[in-house]
């Protein structure tokens, strides 16, 4: 190694490729400081915030498609008095579309009825009755705004801070800079509700650059969550047990000559795998829970019959249980959680699709607030309502469609929410201009969101980096101001 390789090192990464050099006592003591082992390179180590944190997990609920605002969040009038008009070019300007018309497109109205919940006075649709009765844990943020108006680069940008494959979700950063509080569950876990898929698939819940460590776990539906996880027929437990330590003591001295990360990886993983073949199965095993909590989430919900629907039939109880497994798994350490259904994304049959998709979620979400803060889990446990954009005011009159029934995308204003965990419920965040069209008042970008995110974790967001090809990476690249008014 060059003097200037050395010198352009991270800390972390010098750590991992030592095996000479320091005097035994010195590496021992800072391995011991970065709560790295004796032997090796413990990716998934508990490791110390920059300051004191006010969320110590998070629950994410990824609803993949664009959530129309003005139907759900963002009340707007004039859409009915201005319904069949066009807007003025004005408001429109440049702004691109998938499919929108924009020269013969109009203002589509809603039938939406909005009224007023909690002490705060927050207006919820009428879609939302549920999540509408928590509004008082709430902040809103009505001002959002993103740089994609297509799906999969939006998808990566709300995930991962860059719309580039490749790049690290805010799950991996996040346990990457805290490691994992559990050592019977990954630190990140991901549930996929059936539907039409994620353009990017894994992609959102990958470790990108770093460490394969960092990268989220699917749990899949059913008694056997974790793919290949159940030993074959014929291997028992301890014939496992002694592979594995076989295994690990190759790769142990694989890494003592390499120093590859991956290989530390490769090394936890084993042994987390092993260690949750009790813990995983008896984690989605509800049969312990109460009737009356099975019953708040819906676990057993008839779902209603609706002729198709993008976000697919048949989720329902897929979604109650994911919610209650959530809380389970932050009861038991796991840091963040991926909660993913699709889809949202309403070009036609807004009115059916979105009152559907809003009755399969609003129960189980609202049941989820309740149940952490029941339990005294909220205040310390971070949960968010977000989508990689909105819906456009003008309704889409794209080629093709009979008539006009929904909404296209529409990047440059729209709503998300977060409670729990250090924010500051009860409040409204921004406001849009009489047509959700563009941002009036305190803007958030999603580097703002990612910035406010790792802050609520103790973590300076310009300080949270990863040296990969060069360059110091982070999860808001050179932008990002925490929201400091949604804090508590």
């Amino acid at each position: 190694m060059s003097p200037r390789e050395l010198i352009t090192q991270t800390r972390r990464d010098f750590l991992a490729t030592s095996s000479c050099g320091l005097g035994g006592i010195a590496l021992a003591s800072l391995l011991g400081q970065d709560g790295l082992l004796a032997d090796e390179v413990n990716p998934l180590a508990t490791r110390k915030p920059h300051f004191a944190p006010k969320a110590e997990r998070c629950i994410f609920i990824f609803l993949e498609g664009g959530p129309s605002q003005m139907d759900l969040f963002d009340p707007k009038p004039l859409l009915n008095k201005y319904d069949g008009q066009p807007l003025p070019d004005s408001i429109v300007g440049d702004a691109k579309f998938a499919f929108l018309q924009k020269e013969s497109a109009t203002v589509m109205g809603t039938k939406r009825v909005f009224t007023k919940h909690g002490k705060c006075g927050m207006e919820i649709s009428d879609l939302l009755p549920n999540i509408a009765t928590c509004a008082d844990d709430i902040a809103l943020i009505r001002s959002m705004h993103t740089t994609q108006f297509n799906h999969l680069p939006g998808q990566l940008m709300l995930n991962c801070g860059a719309a580039l494959l490749g790049r690290p979700s805010i799950g991996s950063w996040v346990t990457y800079g805290l490691g994992n509080a559990s050592q019977e569950l990954p630190s990140y876990v991901v549930m996929v509700s059936k539907g039409r898929g994620l353009p990017g698939g894994s992609s959102t819940w990958s470790s990108g650059f770093l460490p394969s460590s960092y990268g989220g776990v699917m749990f899949r539906n059913g008694a056997s969550p974790v793919l290949n996880l159940a030993n074959p027929d014929g291997i028992t437990a301890e014939m496992q047990s002694a592979s594995i330590h076989a295994l690990n003591d190759l790769n142990r001295l694989q890494h003592k000559h390499i120093g590859d990360p991956e290989i530390a990886a490769r090394i936890n993983s084993y042994e987390l795998a092993y260690r949750m073949q009790s813990s995983a199965p008896e984690l989605v095993d509800l049969s312990g829970e109460s009737q009356a909590t099975l019953d708040a989430y819906g676990v057993n919900r008839i779902e209603p019959p609706i002729k198709s629907n993008l976000g697919g039939i048949g989720n329902f109880q897929t979604f109650s249980r994911h919610c209650l497994n959530a809380r389970r798994m932050v009861e038991r350490g796991v840091r963040f959680v991926n909660i993913i259904h699709a889809s949202w994304d309403h070009h036609s049959s807004l009115d059916p699709q979105l009152a559907h998709n809003c009755q399969m979620v609003d129960q189980p979400i609202a049941a989820l607030l309740k149940d952490l803060k029941q339990r005294g889990l909220l205040d310390t446990t971070l949960v968010v309502w977000g989508s990689e954009f909105g819906r456009t005011a003008l309704g889409e009159n794209r080629k093709g469609f009979k008539k006009v029934t929904g909404r296209d995308h529409h990047p440059a204003a729209f709503s998300l929410w977060m409670a729990g965990g250090g924010i500051k419920g009860g409040q409204v965040h921004g406001e849009t201009d009489d047509f959700a069209w563009h941002v009036a008042r305190d803007p958030v970008s999603m580097h703002d969101f990612h910035a406010t995110i790792l802050h609520l974790f103790g973590m300076d967001h310009t300080k949270l980096t990863y040296r990969f090809q060069g360059r110091d990476f982070r999860l808001t690249d050179v932008h990002g101001e925490v929201v400091r008014g949604i804090l508590s």
